[in-house]
């Protein structure tokens, strides 16, 4: 494992027990995202797209696990800590116990996701995927919040660590992850000039079409198993 990758694991890890003793809600997702956007930018400027995306990828996981392990055993009440955590909590519930809700229909869900991508794209290309890895924080945490949450609740280890992270969440943090290199480019090639002679421009429509396939996957798969998914949790949530 390079050493630039070792350090983004190590310092996300760090990131958690960092963030939530400062107690302050936005400096979480910001120490989270700072090694990614560091190592991205990184091997870009050293013309690594692919390797861009993996350590990416690599860090989305560290995320979702570190994350979810820290929310569930945290000592203190973390509900203020979490952007949007318990509101997103309070919503899956909803759905886990009713089965109503954006979750389970495409009518509602879609057009949700669909302006969180076009958000996501112009702060992305804005910022030079600063603002884009920072939303991918936030989204991620609330999202561990949320999976801590059922643990909490007192659903089987199992079925949280089998249930808990959808695969088409992950089919959709993928996504998001390759098109945060992706939107990095333009701007970063303006700064960094020589990055641009490095990237072959050949390799980028394969990350694009694998992050498009990764989005409607994400549809295809909430569209089609939401539904059972959320009558197994309700059968194991007290």
């Amino acid at each position: 494992m390079r050493n630039d990758l070792v350090v983004l694991i190590a310092a996300t890890v760090v990131s958690y027990p960092l963030g939530l003793a400062l107690g302050q809600p936005w400096l979480l997702p910001v120490l989270n995202a700072l090694p990614a956007y560091l190592v991205l930018v990184h091997r870009l400027r050293k013309g690594e797209r692919g390797g861009a995306v993996r350590a990416t990828l690599w860090w989305a996981a560290t995320v979702a696990v570190v994350g979810t392990v820290a929310f569930v055993w945290w000592p203190e009440p973390l509900g203020r800590l979490v952007v949007h955590g318990p509101a997103y909590k309070s919503e899956m519930f909803r759905w886990i116990r009713t089965g109503h809700g954006t979750e389970g229909d495409i009518r509602l869900f879609l057009p949700e996701h669909l302006v969180h991508l076009g958000a996501f794209l112009v702060v992305g290309l804005g910022t030079g995927s600063a603002g884009a890895i920072l939303m991918g924080a936030v989204l991620m945490n609330y999202m561990s919040y949320y999976v801590a949450s059922l643990a909490k609740a007192g659903v089987p280890s199992w079925a949280v660590t089998l249930l808990g992270w959808q695969p088409w969440a992950i089919a959709r943090v993928a996504a998001f992850a390759t098109l945060g290199v992706l939107l990095a480019e333009p701007l970063l090639t303006l700064v960094f000039p020589s990055a641009k002679e490095r990237l072959k421009a050949t390799t980028r429509a394969a990350y694009v079409v694998a992050a498009m396939s990764g989005l409607l996957t994400d549809w295809f798969l909430k569209f089609l198993l939401a539904p059972t998914w959320g009558r197994w949790l309700r059968a194991l949530l007290p």
